[in-house]
């Protein structure tokens, strides 16, 4: 029995010791051929930007890997292994990049692949452990995860170089090389066109210091370079538009800079060349900048040629009319208080018209409606002629002549007798010199004219009249303004809408308060509101005597000593403490000059403003701003085609 029972025990320890070789066998061939296990190491592939063209892939340096034998892409392709992704623990995550094996019979017989198989069907990648499905029977996907996204016909092959790069790279990152189309938001789509500009200015630097200029092959080369990368930037703003041969450019005036680098060891006198540059750069933005203003105020004074032709073949077909073709209808309206009443001066035909065309459409009974447009004698007749062919609908219409106001003299306005002065005239016709006025829109000649300063005679003008809507001719109304005539002003002189911010648009920005005349009588803090759209209680003004208030504070600025030219100024000295705020979807400002002006502030206002120099009818109007000034305009209209004019 003793016996049987050592045989019994010795077959078992044969058994044990065959199944274990059995077992273990396979497993250390498959390690041993495969990859030893460092103690501390990983395999990890320098990561290429997502912006990388194909081209560029192969200026990547990958880095030694210290598992494998470095191989090329082509051998990763055919061969790929099990990848160590993780070295913050101790513990290895492998994954199984596919299951074709160049071995035969090694399929179903390898106990790693196996166990893979049932537990790797994901992986997680990267700290919100986002879920990236494996399928195994897919190469493509299983090549997009190991660096070939990019096809073999596509990518030149990747010779072996030593590692260059330094940057390490988070364990949890799981890198994909991405084709050029597929570029991720956030990118900048200019990247490459700022590189090469960048190249050009570090180009620059070179060619100024003494160290290089001392070799004039490198300088030569340089040159060279810098002509190659000027003529593929041209005006290039998005790499989209760049030629196919700016890549190869780039890398060549890389090269070349890094010969310039090894040449230069003195970083002191690279600082003070870019210093320099950089101050230069500066004074060459303050001129442009200058003259960018200087010619935006020329172009804005200047009258285009087709609103030159409007007033002129306007004014031809008025004095051909028999003198009963002259008259507008509904001429009793006028002085009928109980109606909507509107004041527009402007020598503008075709900035009236939209003003008017632009109230009537959108008024739900433009019955009650009048307007009462007063030019000068120059475009007087064209005005009339063009309501006269282009009448407003329901609603009522006045032209009058500036001319015949014979109670508006230089006796009674000491505006008109500060306009004619010697002095006046000189400062706008003879002392042209740039210093003598920093700010240049004083200098605009729109001040000369009494047009402006109409408003501040509101009640002489309209002497029947209890409240009128005073409206630029720069505005378009974009909903019914029926409703504010049923404001209540409070006992107040006007109705504005506050413009004041944090730190523009006060009272200092317009009045000089070293004078004491002004800072004793008004807060430079207070706020400013604008001329554009504003309503005026004509009762209120004759009780409180407002034009006279306008007369002594313009006979105490003379000389310009309180403020400068204009009439927000006097305005807001004249209405100090006389103003109504009303709501700033009334009337919203900015489109004349500023680009960045709200898109919904716009579309909810009752009245928007181009107060500034870019005028919609003016070639340099913002262009997205233009369509609310043109829709109010028929071009097919004869005199409009005749004179070319169009949106």
């Amino acid at each position: 029995m003793k016996m049987k029972a050592g045989v019994l025990r010795w077959k078992t320890v044969v058994i044990l010791v065959l199944m274990l070789i059995t077992v273990l066998s396979p497993i250390f061939l498959y390690t041993d051929t495969r990859f030893s296990i460092p103690s501390s190491s990983s395999f990890i592939l320098d990561p290429i930007p997502d912006n990388t063209s194909i081209q560029q892939v192969s200026t990547f340096a990958i880095r030694p890997l210290n598992v494998l034998p470095q191989e090329s892409l082509t051998v990763l392709k055919q061969e790929p292994g099990v990848i160590n992704v993780n070295n913050s623990d101790s513990s290895w995550k492998t994954r199984q990049l596919t299951e074709e094996d160049n071995h035969e019979g090694a399929k179903d017989e390898n106990p790693i692949r196996q166990v893979t198989e049932e537990q790797m069907g994901e992986i997680k990648a990267d700290d919100n452990h986002e879920t990236l499905e494996v399928e195994k029977n897919d190469p493509v996907e299983q090549e997009k995860i190991i660096l070939t996204t990019v096809s073999a016909k596509e990518v030149p092959k990747i010779e072996q170089q030593p590692a260059k790069s330094s940057r390490k790279v988070s364990s949890k990152e799981v890198h994909r090389i991405k084709p050029e189309k597929q570029t991720p938001q956030g990118v900048p789509v200019d990247a490459r066109v700022r590189h090469l500009k960048d190249q050009l200015i570090r180009a620059k630097v070179y060619l100024s210091l003494a160290s290089t200029r001392n070799n004039p092959h490198f300088i030569r080369e340089l040159r060279l370079r810098v002509k190659d990368v000027q003529r593929v930037l041209g005006d290039s703003t998005k790499d989209s538009e760049l030629p196919r041969s700016a890549i190869e450019k780039l890398k060549a005036m890389e090269e070349t800079l890094v010969k310039g680098r090894q040449m230069q060891d003195d970083c002191s006198a690279v600082v003070k060349k870019l210093r320099a540059i950089i101050h230069s750069t500066e004074e060459q933005l303050r001129v442009h900048k200058k003259q960018a203003l200087f010619l935006t105020h020329l172009t804005a004074k200047t009258l285009p040629k087709g609103l030159h032709c409007l007033p002129l073949r306007l004014t031809t077909e008025y004095f051909t009319l028999n003198t009963s073709e002259r008259h507008f209808p509904n001429q009793e309206k006028l002085e009928d208080p109980k109606l909507y009443h509107y004041a527009l001066f402007s020598d503008n035909v075709l900035a009236a018209a939209v003003v008017v065309n632009s109230t009537v459409s959108n008024a739900k009974d433009p019955s009650n409606h009048v307007f009462h447009v007063v030019t000068d004698k120059l475009n007087y007749a064209a005005m009339r002629m063009w309501f006269l062919i282009n009448p407003p609908g329901k609603a009522t219409i006045q032209v009058q002549n500036v001319e015949e106001f014979t109670w508006l003299n230089a006796s009674y306005s000491p505006v008109l007798k500060q306009l004619g002065s010697p002095s006046m005239i000189d400062y706008y016709f003879k002392n042209r010199r740039a210093d003598s006025d920093p700010n240049m829109k004083f200098r605009n000649p729109k001040y000369l004219s009494i047009m402006n300063h109409l408003r501040f005679y509101m009640p002489e003008i309209f002497p029947k009249l209890n409240k009128v809507l005073f409206l630029d001719d720069d505005v378009v109304v974009q909903k019914d303004l029926a409703r504010i005539w049923s404001l209540d002003l409070q006992g107040k002189v006007i109705g504005v809408v506050e413009t004041c911010g944090e730190s523009f648009h006060r009272f200092d920005r317009y009045l000089n308060f070293s004078n004491p005349l002004i800072s004793k009588n008004f807060d430079p803090r207070a706020c400013g509101w604008a001329f554009g759209m504003n309503v005026f209680d004509l009762k209120e003004w004759r009780r409180q005597n407002i034009t006279e208030v306008y007369h002594s504070w313009q006979n105490l600025n003379h000389d310009r000593q309180l403020w400068k030219l204009g009439t927000l100024p006097p305005g807001l000295i004249t209405f100090w403490k006389r103003t109504f705020p009303l709501d700033r979807s009334w009337h919203v400002l900015g489109l004349g000059y500023n680009p960045n002006v709200n898109q919904k502030d716009i579309e909810r206002a009752a009245v928007v403003h181009y107060n500034g120099n870019l005028k919609p009818w003016l070639e340099i109007g913002i262009p997205k701003f233009k369509n609310y000034w043109t829709k109010y305009i028929d071009y097919e209209q004869q005199y409009l085609r005749e004179c070319n004019l169009s949106p």
